[in-house]
């Protein structure tokens, strides 16, 4: 990284940078300086890279956000859909007996459950949408993870090799006296 992009992107901003670039850039591939960015921020928050993400995911997203993500929960789980059916079958039975107000075939209720799917849809894939892009930037420090990793044991081999070719050359030195 050159001295311009430090003083463009100081080390405690990096990170926030780079994951608005990953939220910005949806089909490109990493180049040196992205990766050169991960790597930086893999040392920096080692041990602690999904917890920094789940604080700046908590950061960026707004309160419709969270109702979105609450209203998926909920709408996606057994206790809905039991609730709904309890629902559902009650409307039904009373509007079987004489205290009825939505006759067969069921008008209001046909009603009610279209605006129903109308609104939860949509919130839905607001809430899935945001769970992708939480997903690919977890995918990306994942990556940036093992990239470290793999370089860590890329030098420790290396290291491991001239010990041994050391350790060749001294065995070779002795046996010569």
């Amino acid at each position: 990284m050159s001295t311009e992009d430090e003083h463009k992107y100081p080390d405690d901003r990096m990170p926030d940078k780079l994951i608005q670039e990953l939220d910005d850039e949806t089909h490109t591939k990493l180049n040196i300086e992205q990766l050169t960015r991960i790597t930086a921020m893999v040392r920096e928050y080692q041990g602690n890279v999904k917890s920094h993400l789940t604080q700046h995911q908590a950061k960026k997203s707004s309160w419709a956000d969270r109702i979105a993500d609450r209203i998926a929960l909920f709408g996606g789980s057994w206790t809905f859909i039991l609730l709904f059916a309890l629902f559902l079958v009650s409307w039904m039975v009373l509007n079987l007996t004489r205290y009825a107000y939505d006759k067969p075939p069921f008008i209001l209720l046909n009603l009610i459950l279209s605006c129903i799917s109308a609104f939860q849809a949509p919130v839905i894939l607001m809430s899935q949408n945001r769970q992708a892009n939480r997903d690919k930037q977890e995918a990306i420090l994942d990556f940036a993870i093992n990239y470290r990793a793999e370089q860590e044991n890329m030098e420790m081999k290396e290291l491991l090799e001239r010990m041994d070719q050391r350790l060749e050359r001294m065995e070779r030195q002795i046996s010569r006296q």
